[in-house]
């Protein structure tokens, strides 16, 4: 369900040009805030980021026939470098760094943010697992 949430968000941001990126801060190792011209301030953390990459390969776990990322509360942001004038590439301390984060792909987080942080908690609770990562034995 996460991979086809995913697509269709994927498809979704590519479709609808969103205001113009007129401000564009890092916030290492939290967050990300960013402005767009039509007065859209978002803020969107690190784990928020992580989970909802853009990138195919962002170490997702199936479970029950869905790919969930999970244990990511307190992953951090690495860096981040300008891809064109489309995006960035964000590397994040748990090593991820091959998903390019549109300005449009930011404005369609950002719109939704709730209801995607919403969606992602209740897939884990779904299939017991935790926003926290898993303790080493």
């Amino acid at each position: 369900m996460m991979h086809a949430l995913q697509r269709t968000l994927r498809s979704i941001h590519s479709t609808v040009q969103p205001p113009k990126l007129t401000k564009l801060s890092l916030h290492p190792p939290k967050c990300v805030e960013m402005e767009f011209a039509d007065g859209s301030l978002f803020n969107l953390s690190a784990e928020f980021l992580r989970v909802y990459s853009p990138a195919a390969d962002s170490k997702i776990r199936s479970v029950g026939g869905e790919k969930v990322i999970f244990g990511r509360r307190h992953v951090g942001i690495m860096s981040a470098e300008v891809v064109g004038n489309y995006g960035i590439r964000i590397v994040f301390d748990d090593l991820h760094k091959t998903g390019i984060y549109t300005y449009s792909y930011f404005y369609h987080l950002g719109s939704n943010k709730f209801a995607h942080m919403r969606n992602y908690i209740n897939i884990l609770k779904k299939h017991g697992l935790s926003r926290d990562p898993q303790r080493t034995k």
